[in-house]
């Protein structure tokens, strides 16, 4: 996991990269977390990085930042395959972690707080 260099996930250089990053975790962010929220230790920093990007007053660096490591999650195709149960959420964890290191003072307490409920309805079912 060394050769991660997270600046070129998380810091896109081109416009469409960024656009296609926001466009991926709009259309398949709950989908992936219904399906793997059970699975990951991550899930309410996940969620509280998804309703922080959407924030409009989130600043557009900070969204950049989110959206990206967001749909790193998202796409099948990533360092290690989320298959692996377990080992394959390591690489995803890394980069959200990264993310919310650079960006941190831009997450809420209500970000985390929505989390929290967007978690528990899922979990009811």
């Amino acid at each position: 996991m060394s050769d991660i260099k997270y600046g070129d996930i998380l810091e896109p250089e081109d416009d469409e990269t960024r656009a296609e990053n926001e466009r991926i975790v709009r259309a398949g962010f709950w989908h992936k977390l219904t399906k793997t929220a059970a699975r990951i230790p991550f899930a309410r920093d996940a969620v509280a990085a998804y309703y922080c990007a959407t924030d409009r007053d989130t600043p557009l660096g900070a969204k950049v930042v989110l959206y990206s490591a967001l749909a790193y999650f998202i796409m099948p195709a990533d360092l290690i395959p989320d298959i692996f149960l377990f080992v394959g959420f390591t690489d995803d964890l890394a980069v959200l972690t990264a993310a919310l290191t650079m960006i941190r003072r831009n997450v809420s307490d209500d970000h985390y707080d929505r989390a929290d409920a967007a978690l528990t309805a899922i979990r009811k079912g």
